[in-house]
């Protein structure tokens, strides 16, 4: 009697609730790439080198994997996607266009500014964008040569070979591997792998500063900040070097 009253009692003790296991980066892995492919209508940045939508993708995917463990199970993995890919797109346009682009794009006194033959300027004498204008001398000061390193070719100078060349995804992809290849001859192993990372692996600084071990005793300055804001500078300069004096755009 004792024995049936314990089973009916067992039977009433509620049930315990099965725990789902967290989904794995893989098992989401179809819908985060539909989520990336979403977006290649919206990339328009193949003019830069090394950089077409394919490595965007790439780059966004493992970004994706490496922040997976901070979705939350319980909400939409869709809009956490899109919020993640919406960054990496910013981060990636910024470094490797927006911050080095001639302020021109963004000046009222710009005339024409989509003709790949040269913009007009309705503030200078000349009425091109030149140095004459003190915000354009200043960007060629400080910036220009960035940009032309970061660009398949500098586009202010080669409009000609701008207009022949800029479908042409393969010869730019040449042209960038062998300004890769000429700057792994010309930097020590460990300023090789900062350029790797920055310009091939396409981490943004913070990233690289943290791969590296960089620290900083500045407040309010991000690690590494002034590492390698100074190794940046060395390669601009060996870069402007080889491209000077190499053939690496119109390699026979």
């Amino acid at each position: 009697m004792r024995c049936a009253n314990l089973l009916e009692n067992l039977k009433k003790l509620p049930k315990k609730k099965e725990v789902k296991k967290p989904l794995t980066f893989t098992q989401c892995y179809e819908q985060i790439e539909a989520e990336v492919n979403k977006r290649r209508p919206k990339w328009y940045l193949d003019s830069v080198t090394w950089m077409d939508f394919d490595d965007v993708k790439q780059i966004i995917i493992a970004h994706l994997h490496k922040k997976f463990f901070m979705w939350e199970q319980d909400k939409p993995l869709a809009p956490w996607v899109n919020k993640i890919i919406s960054n990496q797109f910013h981060n990636l346009l910024r470094n490797n266009y927006t911050n080095y682009v001639r302020p021109c794009l963004s000046c009222p006194f710009a005339i024409n500014e989509s003709s790949l033959e040269g913009s007009a300027c309705g503030l200078t004498a000349s009425g091109s964008q030149e140095s004459s204008c003190p915000v354009f001398a200043k960007w060629e000061r400080t910036k220009k040569s960035a940009y032309d390193i970061k660009m398949a070719l500098p586009i202010e100078s080669h409009a000609n070979a701008v207009k022949e060349n800029f479908g042409n995804t393969e010869a730019i992809d040449e042209a960038g591997s062998r300004l890769h290849a000429e700057m792994k001859k010309e930097l020590n192993p460990r300023q090789w792998r900062v350029y790797k990372l920055l310009f091939i692996d396409h981490l943004d600084d913070e990233d690289v500063a943290k791969e590296m071990g960089y620290k900083t005793t500045e407040s309010g300055r991000p690690a590494g900040y002034k590492q390698i804001k100074n190794l940046k500078r060395q390669f601009k300069e060996r870069a402007k070097k080889i491209i000077k004096n190499k053939d690496i755009f119109y390699h026979g």
